[in-house]
């Protein structure tokens, strides 16, 4: 199970999704997010539906690795379907005691359960198709006029790009004292939720110290290397826009520009 997420991972390619500007596929991604909670009707459905696999297909990622990386969250969709089903109200279409379906009930269920897979792999599409070290140099980039406002744009994107780049490793870490606890004779899947709340603590304590001796490691690595923040400090790879970014810009625009039109027509 930890090893089918796949958000934070880089899978190597040439596509053209690969070689698009960082900041291109961070705004992609923006607007992608926006565009789920925006369609209300089929024919919206339906274009970011064409959208989204259109992408995929750009990608060159194959589409069983992606759709591995829903099994982590399938609890919470789950969760989330069935909240909305049953307490959402309107024209009722079956009720049980407290226990009701409505017609908007299913509707809202379907539409968020689509738009939560849609997120899912919208935003792993972003990192399968560009690594850490160029998602941190387009987030900076991008939000560099909030330096006007003293925000410390690198220190935040920096933060960032470890964070991704730190959830493999411990996931992979998490899967190695898992099987390594399981060989000593704990248990993590019988029982009550309390008792495997409780199955857990020889778990989560050295991955714990795990993850603390990975940051000091980092800090030191980083103190070393004389790092002070990105005052100062120049890109050996410079981003620039080429002609394939600013069509991708594009076509982004008219994406949205159709659904909001659409949204408002209907």
């Amino acid at each position: 199970m930890l090893r089918d997420m796949t958000i934070g991972q880089y899978y190597p390619g040439k596509s053209l999704l690969h070689q698009l500007d960082p900041r291109v596929k961070l705004t992609g991604a923006l607007v992608f997010v926006v565009s789920a909670f925006l369609f209300e009707n089929w024919i919206s459905f339906a274009i970011v539906t064409a959208f989204l696999g259109t992408c995929i297909i750009l990608s060159r990622v194959p589409f069983r690795y992606m759709v591995k990386g829903l099994k982590p969250v399938v609890v919470i969709l789950i969760l989330t379907a069935v909240l909305n089903l049953l307490w959402t109200p309107g024209e009722i279409l079956w009720q049980y005691r407290f226990l009701k379906i409505t017609k908007q009930g299913v509707m809202n269920s379907g539409y968020m359960l689509v738009r939560l897979i849609y997120l899912v792999l919208g935003t792993s599409l972003m990192t399968l198709t560009t690594t850490p070290t160029r998602l941190t140099d387009g987030m900076e980039t991008g939000l560099s006029w909030m330096k006007l406002f003293k925000v410390p744009v690198h220190e935040i994107a920096m933060t960032m790009s470890i964070a991704l780049r730190f959830i493999p490793l411990l996931l992979e870490e998490t899967d190695k004292i898992m099987k390594a606890q399981m060989a000593r004779g704990a248990d993590f899947e019988t029982g009550n939720i309390f008792r495997r709340a409780k199955s857990m603590v020889p778990l989560l304590v050295p991955l714990f110290v795990s993850a603390w001796r990975r940051a000091g490691d980092l800090a030191m690595a980083m103190e070393a290397r004389c790092y002070h923040g990105g005052e100062g400090r120049t890109k050996m790879k410079p981003l620039k826009y080429r002609k394939k970014d600013f069509c991708s810009y594009g076509v982004l625009s008219v994406y949205l520009v159709g659904l909001i039109v659409i949204k408002v027509i209907l």
